[in-house]
């Protein structure tokens, strides 16, 4: 095949550091996920949606034939953590945890993860960060450790 081709979809988790809720202004939310798409976009890695609450940020796409999964999460969060900073003395102090999830998503459940990330702030209304990550990880059966999944 004379082609390299691929469709590899994702869906990319990470938290504010301690999930400090500095994400509470809506337009301010609203641009970061915007920003976050285009920045994805720019690294090849096309955005279906971004979203999120005050303490963290989902986004799903299509994922760069030609990237790593870390080279992508680190780039992503130095360019928004940047931005974000250029926003006002409020975000001074931001900083994005140091870890992150990430799940492969296959074309059938692309709907159902996008309508997911969606509705956050409803969902929110009903479950915290941390129960909604563990029962992430549960669902993509991952193992992990309390010790070291939190910061």
């Amino acid at each position: 095949m004379p082609q390299a081709l691929s469709a590899v979809y994702l869906h990319l988790f990470f938290s504010t550091k301690e999930r400090r809720p500095l994400l509470r202004d809506r337009p301010t939310r609203e641009a970061l996920h915007a920003f976050l798409g285009s920045a994805s976009k720019q690294l090849d890695c096309p955005p279906m949606i971004v979203g999120g609450v005050e303490d963290h940020v989902h986004l799903l796409g299509r994922f760069s034939r030609t990237l790593t999964q870390a080279k992508w999460v680190k780039e992503l969060k130095r360019v928004s953590n940047h931005w974000l900073k250029e926003q006002g003395p409020d975000f001074s102090g931001f900083e994005w945890q140091g870890g992150y999830a990430v799940f492969s998503v296959s074309p059938s459940n692309l709907d159902a993860v996008e309508k997911y990330i969606g509705i956050q702030e409803q969902h929110h209304q009903k479950t915290g960060f941390q129960d909604e990550l563990r029962a992430l990880l549960r669902k993509h059966n991952l193992e992990w450790d309390e010790r070291y999944l939190w910061d």
